[in-house]
């Protein structure tokens, strides 16, 4: 079965959210963060970075959020998809990853850099109920965590972006996010 390593409060939600939607059995393994135990040899053995989340499917073991969506998208997904929709589905975990999370939640940068992404994201989502359109996929998981981070960690008004706060509310009351994301997993 697989395993699934996170800590209170951490990425591994995301990983937790996109298994519960794939309906992927798992072994949730939090760690207590605070002893230590991210850093013991058992668990840099999985992941000599020291960071969560990381998996073990069998004897593949895999750190970092974004690869992990990235990953269990290309094993467990219910289509196969072309090299083409592949790095779509990329492109937006990378950019959750690398640029939307780095933009609202490192202060330097949040009032320049928010308005540049909630924008366009506004404008994608007042035409389509998802990011790729009319279908849940990898990529609503990692933008949509990013997103509903948001008011969860920060006090920011995002009345400026009403289709971004619907997009946010849609996706929070999905019953997988609600058993991840949404108790504080």
């Amino acid at each position: 079965m697989l395993k699934l390593y996170g800590g209170a409060r951490s990425r591994a939600s995301i990983v937790h959210w996109y298994l519960e939607e794939i309906k992927v059995p798992y072994e949730f393994i939090k760690l207590d963060m605070q002893a230590g135990v991210h850093l013991q040899p058992e668990y840099l053995a999985i992941n000599p970075i020291g960071k969560v989340p990381a998996i073990v499917d069998g004897d593949f073991k895999l750190w970092e959020s974004g690869a992990i969506l990235l990953y269990l998208a290309d094993k467990y997904g219910k289509t196969s998809v072309s090299a083409e929709e592949r790095a779509v589905f990329s492109q937006w975990v990378l950019f959750a990853n690398a640029t939307l999370g780095p933009g609202i939640f490192v202060e330097a940068s949040r009032e320049r850099e928010m308005p540049r992404l909630l924008t366009p994201l506004n404008e994608i989502f007042s035409k389509q109920p998802f990011l790729l359109g009319n279908e849940f996929t990898v990529a609503d998981v990692a933008v949509g965590s990013i997103l509903n981070y948001i008011p969860i960690m920060l006090k920011l008004d995002l009345t400026s972006y009403p289709a971004v706060l619907n997009y946010m509310k849609e996706l929070s009351e999905r019953p997988a996010f609600q058993k991840s994301i949404g108790k504080g997993a």
